[in-house]
């Protein structure tokens, strides 16, 4: 292959992959034609991408792209790609693994731009999951604070309630006082 050809295919690959820093790369071997197409089909109704890439080229792209991969380059690569997170996205991917077993093999994930083992992309939080934990955390404090202030002012104010209601069972009780002459 001319040094032009790979040129214009790293080009082409750092187009594709310019905005993505979030993908799996997976091994796709022994799919017959029909299965493999069905699946790509599935996959980009939810949003999820596949592009089968040459290793050497692969590496170079991503090096100048800032994403560091060392692991996934042996053997026929596919990058997987799209959702609103790596979660989500390793959750898919683990499925059409169990579903074709030992056709489909995880190499490794890349999680904004970094490499984490694919066993770590599977627990992390998905983008709604980390969102609300942040909101959590955030209102927490604020949650702690108003019970802190409703807790005693609670108790002064039932304090007050019965004593309110002693002094009118005492007036209800009392002879009616003597109108003025």
């Amino acid at each position: 292959m001319s040094k032009v050809i790979k040129q214009m295919q790293m080009d082409t690959l750092k187009g594709i992959f310019q905005d993505v820093r979030d993908m799996v790369f997976v091994g796709i071997v022994g799919l017959d034609a029909t299965t493999e197409n069905k699946m790509r089909l599935d996959l980009r109704k939810k949003g999820v991408r596949l592009h089968q890439v040459k290793n050497t080229l692969a590496r170079r792209v991503f090096s100048e792209l800032g994403i560091a991969v060392e692991k996934p380059w042996a053997g026929p690569t596919t990058v997987a790609w799209g959702m609103s997170s790596v979660a989500e996205l390793s959750q898919e991917i683990d499925g059409l693994r169990r579903k074709h077993d030992k056709k489909i093999t995880v190499k490794s994930a890349v999680a904004d731009g970094s490499e984490v083992a694919f066993e770590r992309a599977l627990k992390m939080p998905t983008r709604v999951e980390a969102i609300g934990r942040v909101a959590m955390l955030a209102l927490s404090p604020a949650a702690r604070l108003a019970g802190a202030l409703r807790g005693p002012a609670g108790i002064v104010a039932a304090q007050v309630k019965t004593l309110s209601e002693k002094k009118e069972e005492a007036a209800e009780g009392a002879p009616p006082a003597a109108p003025p002459a």
